[in-house]
């Protein structure tokens, strides 16, 4: 089957939403694709909205501040900078930009009264949480000058993200019109557009895949622009095809294997060699099983672009390899 592994030409989009299961790296794909954005001098901000700091954990920072914080550099002076994204502060915000209550907006949160509209009207929440990027993209396009090149959101995992994204639709109940519904169809106008691309995060594993697969369907059914399924912690077997057939069958050249142990300073001993014959098989299983997997995403018509992985961790310096894994394959586009 025919993958395609670069990225399109994604001139355009201003607005990279990343998401994807719980577990599969979402955030330290994010944090890479912003450094990747922000190569040839490019700024790039990266926003967070699930109150994790995990951005900070991942630049190896304190905790960052509700405000827009320079976390590292890329290549050819571009900066990424990051902004936690805070419900209550971001209502604070709406709350002087439309109605010029500063002051009483910290009263109302004394009174617990921001925490308990955002908490019984989550789609009130959600169009504060997507309008500051929706704020972000538009900054100083109106002078032909935006403030950022790209920005990047650490988005709800994949379960959630078309509703989070479809604003629109979860206010319709509570405002029909007013401040908070032109708010939320400003916003719209910007994630529908083709200034925006999701990216969907995944494994290649049974269930991250699947839920993968759902999360395209989704977002194809809400009319929400896609980008590409990105897959991270791809593991690159150094077994040829054939070897592979052999090792699935347990049927390896035990002499072969038998040198290979004594050159590398073990005992070939029966117990070693079955041991070694049996992990050769189970590769040969996980690798049949990527390839499987792998096949199924393809079959969705995205763009796929692999993340290797990485077996000492994610840091500073790994983040920066992925980067480069991720320009390798053509972005920016």
């Amino acid at each position: 089957m025919n993958v395609s592994k670069r990225a399109p030409n994604w001139s355009r989009v201003r607005l990279h939403v990343v998401s994807g299961k719980g577990g599969t790296g979402k955030t330290t794909v994010a944090a890479a694709l912003a450094l990747a954005l922000a190569k040839g001098g490019k700024k790039v901000l990266l926003l967070e909205v699930e109150g994790r700091q995990g951005i900070a954990q991942l630049f190896d920072t304190p905790p960052l501040p509700y405000q827009e914080s320079k976390v590292a550099v890329a290549e050819d002076g571009g900066v990424v900078y990051a902004l936690p994204v805070d419900p209550e502060d971001a209502l604070l915000e709406y709350l002087e930009m439309f109605y010029g209550i500063k002051r009483g907006g910290y009263a109302l949160r004394k009174l617990g009264a921001i925490d308990f509209a955002t908490t019984i009207a989550p789609g009130v929440r959600d169009v504060l949480l997507t309008g500051k990027a929706s704020e972000a993209v538009k900054r100083g396009e109106k002078i032909n000058r935006p403030a950022y090149d790209a920005v990047v959101m650490d988005a709800p995992p994949t379960g959630r993200i078309t509703r989070f994204l479809n604003v629109n639709t979860e206010i319709a109940g509570l405002a029909k019109v007013g401040p908070i519904r032109s708010h939320a169809d400003s916003v719209m106008g910007v994630i529908r557009s083709a200034r925006t691309a999701v990216h969907l995060v995944t494994l290649l594993e049974e269930m991250p895949v699947q839920e993968t697969l759902d999360g395209i369907a989704d977002l194809q059914a809400a009319g929400l622009p896609l980008g590409a399924v990105i897959i991270n912690q791809s593991r690159h077997s150094e077994l040829s095809a054939q070897e592979l057939a052999m090792a699935a069958t347990s049927s390896l050249p035990a002499d072969e294997l038998r040198s290979g142990l004594r050159a590398a300073g073990i005992d070939p001993t029966e117990p070693v060699l079955a041991a070694m014959i049996d992990e050769a098989a189970d590769h040969a299983a996980r690798v049949a099983l990527q390839d499987s997997e792998r096949e199924r995403l393809a079959a969705c018509g995205l763009p796929l672009l692999e993340l290797p992985l990485l077996s000492g961790g994610v840091d500073l310096a790994a983040l920066y390899s992925l980067a480069d894994a991720l320009t390798d394959q053509g972005l920016p586009g």
